[in-house]
């Protein structure tokens, strides 16, 4: 008797834990905060990301809210905050300008919480409930790199090309454009090693027209190959139209697979997986387990990629993509290997990585391990911002 009570008693606990468990996820709800809209490709990936988290998770419609073109200002608090009264258990924005916005409402509703994706003051900040996530960006800049290197050698051999010069447009010279744009020409350098590169800033996320004028002032210079970090078409339509004109001239974009607006000019796109990094953080807190305060993740967990290759690379791209690939997820290939470039001509052998005090410098967490830079290790957010050699950053004068 007492052995069929003992059964019965742990099937009630089992069921009961079932029942609580299953109630917490029907009324779980988590709130996304974008800074744009779908027309934007990055809030496009970002939304891409939170849908397949949907299918993975099973979760409905109606728990998932979304807040779009929100700015990076009070704006943010306020949407964060009508989230929290919507029931939202789990709060995340996406542009690094929500970062203070949302842990200010953070620290308002210590029982949700709140991620801002690309942000990097998580760790510091005094309450508990705030997290930052970001995916490896500068592994999939780095084989798109690798495309452009191929396509760049193989115009240099056949005469198309007389100078090895790339060229990047940027949205701000800050660590998050910096390190991505290094881990692109690392790329191209390890096709062609003499090859330099110009970087035109727009002092903007998302700005097409300026995006595109900064394309064409850099085919001006005699740019044959284009990469960047700027979440609009603008940049790959105006080089479509350059190359349509007789120019020869390639983009390699972001975010979004560029082939519809630059059909022939299209080489490949760095992409960010968002799904595996929301799909990770959701189900944490649906199972109210501790969400990590950093969390960043890259090739070896399927969250980046770079877009299907255009139809116009270089013969062999696909299978030095491969190569590049095996080698970041076994270790073999170390993106920001100091050993591969210099600042100032001379080899860096440190760097303080975190600002503890709020004046933009670091002043403490080493960085560099056995000659590599360990991007992402210490925190999510990148932080490589080196300015190596063979790299310019141009003036908007």
């Amino acid at each position: 008797m007492k052995k069929v009570l003992s059964v019965l008693f742990v099937l009630f606990i089992a069921f009961t834990f079932f029942t609580i468990t299953a109630g917490a996820e029907e009324d779980f709800k988590v709130g996304l905060i974008l800074v744009h809209d779908e027309n934007s490709g990055y809030d496009m990936a970002h939304i891409d990301g939170m849908k397949a988290a949907q299918q993975a998770l099973g979760l409905r419609d109606d728990q998932i809210i979304y807040k779009y073109n929100i700015p990076e200002t009070e704006a943010c608090y306020d949407n964060a905050v009508d989230l929290a009264e919507q029931g939202c258990k789990l709060i995340i924005s996406n542009s690094y300008g929500h970062q203070s916005y949302m842990m200010q409402a953070a620290a308002e509703y210590p029982e949700i919480t709140f991620v801002a994706a690309t942000g990097d003051t998580a760790w510091k900040e005094p309450v508990d409930n705030v997290a930052n996530f970001f995916p490896h960006t500068y592994e999939s800049r780095y084989v798109s790199g690798v495309v452009a290197g191929m396509k760049l050698k193989e115009l240099l051999d056949n005469g198309k090309a007389k100078d090895p010069y790339v060229c990047y447009v940027g949205a701000y010279p800050y660590a998050e454009v910096v390190s991505g744009y290094t881990g692109f020409f690392l790329g191209v350098r390890s096709i062609v090693p003499d090859a330099h590169m110009d970087v035109q800033y727009t002092n903007s996320w998302y700005d097409p027209k300026a995006e595109a004028e900064a394309a064409n002032a850099l085919i001006a210079r005699g740019c044959v190959i284009i990469g960047q970090h700027a979440d609009s078409t603008g940049a790959p339509s105006a080089i479509q139209a350059a190359k349509d004109s007789g120019k020869t001239v390639y983009s390699v974009g972001y975010n979004i697979d560029m082939l519809a607006v630059a059909p022939t000019a299209a080489l490949t796109s760095a992409q960010n997986r968002w799904g595996a990094l929301y799909t990770s953080t959701i189900e944490k807190a649906m199972k109210g387990e501790k969400i990590p305060t950093d969390f960043s993740v890259g090739y070896a967990n399927d969250a980046v990629q770079i877009s299907p290759l255009g139809p116009e690379v270089a013969e062999g791209t696909q299978e030095a993509v491969d190569k590049a690939i095996a080698g970041i997820i076994d270790g073999s290939l170390n993106i920001f290997d100091t050993a591969n470039f210099t600042v100032g001509g001379e080899k860096i052998t440190t760097f303080l990585a975190l600002d503890t005090d709020g004046d933009w410098a670091g002043d403490e967490g080493e960085a560099i391990e056995n000659g590599i830079f360990m991007e992402s290790k210490l925190i999510s957010a990148p932080y490589f911002s080196l300015r190596i050699d063979g790299i310019t950053e141009l003036t908007n004068e």
